[in-house]
């Protein structure tokens, strides 16, 4: 009889560890979400308690060069574009910088006219979160930089270059303007909004 339970017990056990490890293995998941561009994405984003998780990447173009990859991170996975921009929701949008023709100044124009874009011509509501932010992009951009704009509700916009917080920009209205600059119906690129939202 001892040796049966004993046998019993190493085949339980056979059976039992593997299963673990597989069950770990699932749960810990992929440490990366997608290569676009040529670089490597994070799987997820944390805002402040919350982990958002990668949605969709793309490139952002013009006349063939790759200006730079950007990235989308919801709580919860999503395509539609309103419901994102109005969400008072943990989120985040990434910007990784592939080239040097990205400069500081073309950065904030465009910024500047996506705001107007996604505002519809009316940012005087949120001007002065506009102002912050744009005084925030005083430093020189160059490939390689990495700019996150990730949104904690009821804290504000944390606005990080390289990993390094610069400030929090407080208000939903700013956040779902500043998210409409890539995902309202006037976005920077098209094929951008698309792919953000996983299509």
């Amino acid at each position: 009889m001892r040796i049966a339970k004993r046998s019993v017990y190493s085949w339980t056990n056979s059976i039992a560890l593997p299963s673990l490890v597989m069950t770990l293995a699932l749960l810990a998941g992929p440490l990366h979400a997608a290569k676009v561009g040529g670089l490597t994405l994070d799987e997820t984003i944390p805002v402040g308690s919350t982990q958002t998780h990668y949605n969709g990447a793309g490139l952002r173009k013009k006349l063939f060069i790759k200006l730079y990859v950007g990235s989308l991170y919801l709580e919860t996975a999503s395509s539609d574009a309103s419901t994102i921009i109005d969400a008072d929701e943990a989120m985040a949008i990434r910007l990784n910088i592939l080239s040097g023709m990205l400069t500081r100044d073309k950065l904030l124009k465009a910024l500047k006219e996506g705001f107007d874009n996604a505002t519809g011509g009316n940012t005087a509501p949120i001007q002065p979160q506009i102002d912050q932010m744009i005084g925030l992009m005083q430093d020189k951009i160059s490939p390689g930089d990495s700019l996150t704009l990730a949104y904690e509700p009821g804290v504000g916009t944390h606005v990080l270059k390289n990993g390094t917080e610069l400030s929090v920009i407080e208000g939903l209205p700013f956040k779902s303007a500043l998210f409409g600059i890539w995902l309202s119906s006037k976005p920077a690129q098209g094929s951008l909004k698309s792919a953000m939202l996983g299509s």
